[in-house]
């Protein structure tokens, strides 16, 4: 991934906080047939040096067969991203030499993947993932509320992936390139227009 260092976070905890608040990954790896991407939700545990990702996927899914046989593959998460206007610049009205940009922050993450049939570790994998995503509801829903004869059909129907994760990297590119005033415009104007988790973001990584 293309790096300017102002853009660069190698921080643990910004990369692991993005991955767990946008988990739903672009899983890519080689197969037979050329390249083959998913998105595919996945889990994070701290393990190893960097991280172990987990996720499971349908076993009739080709890349099931093309994880089986590869020794790396890339997983992009993707945060919060938007267009950003040049009219949003002090610097337009000053000189004019602006153009438009995106604003965003993704954490590309490389492994080599591990295809798992194991029942328990199937097991662990959805009712960790239902979990996760269940707990802020109410009434929350647990892998035990469905039959037992159709969860274990459904696990008959899936493989799990691990990912020891060997690199990783974040990429937050929220105006920091730009001046204190231009900054400024670019999250008053992603706040007018409704974008505040981004505009927060921006404020976040400017120091503002």
């Amino acid at each position: 991934m293309y790096q300017p260092p102002h853009f660069r976070d190698d921080t643990h905890a910004a990369q692991h906080g993005l991955i767990r608040t946008y988990p739903l990954g672009l899983l890519v790896a080689g197969g037979a047939g050329g390249l083959i991407a998913n998105p595919i939700p996945f889990l994070l545990d701290e393990a190893g040096t960097h991280g172990t990702l987990r996720a499971h996927l349908a076993r009739a899914n080709p890349q099931a067969q093309a994880l089986a046989e590869t020794e790396d593959c890339l997983v992009v998460f993707q945060g919060p991203q938007g267009y950003v206007t040049p009219g949003w610049y002090a610097s337009k009205q000053e000189h004019g030499r602006v153009v438009l940009t995106w604003n965003y922050a993704t954490v590309h993450v490389w492994g080599r993947p591990r295809v798992i049939e194991d029942a328990d570790w199937l097991r662990r994998q959805i009712a960790d993932l239902t979990a996760l995503r269940e707990a802020p509801r109410a009434a929350s829903w647990a892998v035990d509320d469905a039959p037992a004869s159709f969860v274990a059909a459904q696990m008959r129907a899936i493989v799990g992936i691990e990912i020891p994760i060997a690199r990783i990297e974040g990429k937050w590119k929220m105006s920091q390139n730009r001046p204190e005033a231009d900054r400024a415009g670019v999250i008053a104007g992603m706040r007018a227009d409704g974008e505040t988790v981004l505009a927060d973001m921006v404020a976040e990584r400017s120091g503002s």
